[in-house]
C-alpha cells in the first residue's frame, strides 16, 4: 500500500542522524513521530559529506560545516551542544601542551577538531603536525604527541600516564564564558522539508522525557554504568539552540575565521518553509 506522500509523487525526506549517544535523545521518538522519515545514521563527519553531496535532505551535521557551506539553512532549535564539561570530546597529552609537535585527530568530527586547533593555537600558539586517528583505531595505534578522542570512545577510560587530559567543552566554557555547539539541524539549499523541522524538535522534547530508558539500553553497549550514562545525557550535554548558545556559536565561528579554518563573517540562516531568514 503506498503511503499518501508517494502517491502524489513525493520523495520521502531524508534524515541524517548521528551514530553516537549524545545524539539518542534527538533520535529515541523520530521515526515514530513520522515513520514516512527516512534516516540514515552515521558518524558526523559523513553526514557533512552526504549533505553536501545531496543525498540528505537534513542532517545532524558538525557546526563547524555549516560555516563552511553559506547555502545551508539551521533548521531546528534542537542540537547537541555544552555549557562547561562535555566528557566524550578529550585531548589526551602525552607531552606538556606547549611542547606538542604531533596531534592525532579523530575522523569522526570536524567541529572538535577546529576547536582543539583554536585552542591550541590561540592560547597556547601552538601549531602541530596534524596526523589521522581512523575511526577504528586506539590511542596506542598513534605515537602522536596528544590525542583528540570523541563520541562514544571518548567516553571509557584510556589507560596510560599523560601529561594532561583536556575535556574540551570545559577548557572552552573556562577560556570564553560561553556553551560550545557541536552538531547542529541543518538543510542544504532548494529544499522542501514539508513540516519536518516542526519534527526534528517534537522529537528532542520527547527524548529528553525517556534519558532513563536511552541510558539503560546504551550503558553496556559503551561500556560505562546506567547512571554515569544518565548522567552525561542529563547534566552534560544541552539540546536547546538558545541565546547563549547562539553566541557561544558566533563567537566559535569569529576565532574559526580567524584561524582559516572557515570563511570570516558568518551569518546565521533559519530555514522557513524552503526560504531562509537571516540574523
Amino acid at each position: 500500500m503506498k503511503t499518501s506522500s508517494e502517491s502524489e509523487g513525493l520523495q520521502r525526506i531524508r534524515v541524517g542522524a548521528v551514530t553516537y549517544l549524545n545524539a539518542r535523545p534527538l533520535l529515541v521518538a523520530l521515526q515514530e513521530l513520522d515513520p514516512q522519515l527516512e534516516i540514515v545514521v552515521d558518524y558526523p563527519s559523513r553526514l557533512a559529506e552526504e549533505l553536501a553531496a545531496g543525498r540528505l535532505d537534513v542532517a545532524m551535521i558538525p557546526s563547524i560545516e555549516y560555516a563552511r557551506n553559506p547555502g545551508y539553512s539551521i533548521v531546528s532549535d534542537a542540537c547537541i551542544a555544552c555549557d562547561g564539561r562535555v566528557r566524550s570530546v578529550k585531548i589526551y597529552g602525552r607531552v606538556p601542551v606547549e611542547d606538542i609537535s604531533t596531534l592525532a585527530l579523530d575522523e569522526g568530527s570536524r567541529t572538535s577538531v577546529a576547536l582543539a586547533k583554536i585552542l591550541l593555537k590561540e592560547r597556547f600558539g601552538v601549531t602541530p603536525i596534524f596526523q589521522p586517528l581512523p575511526l577504528d583505531a586506539t590511542l596506542k595505534k598513534t605515537l602522536a604527541d596528544a590525542v583528540l578522542v570523541i563520541g562514544d570512545r571518548g567516553m571509557t577510560p584510556v589507560p596510560g600516564a599523560f601529561e594532561f587530559v583536556w575535556d574540551l567543552g570545559e577548557e572552552w566554557s573556562q577560556w570564553t564564558g560561553l556553551p560550545f555547539v557541536f552538531s547542529l539541524w541543518v538543510t542544504r539549499p532548494g529544499v522542501d522539508l514539508r513540516g519536518a523541522e516542526r519534527t526534528l524538535a517534537a522529537a528532542r522534547d520527547a527524548g529528553l522525557t525517556r534519558l532513563v530508558e536511552i541510558a539503560r539500553r546504551e550503558a553496556p553497549t559503551i561500556g560505562i554504568p546506567t547512571d554515569d550514562c544518565l548522567s552525561y545525557l542529563r547534566d552534560h550535554l544541552v539540546y536547546r539552540f538558545g541565546e547563549r548558545q547562539k553566541r557561544g556559536l558566533e563567537r566559535f565561528y569569529e576565532l574559526a575565521g580567524r584561524n582559516g579554518l572557515a570563511p570570516a563573517n558568518v551569518k546565521l540562516n533559519y530555514y522557513q518553509g524552503d526560504v531562509q531568514r537571516n540574523t
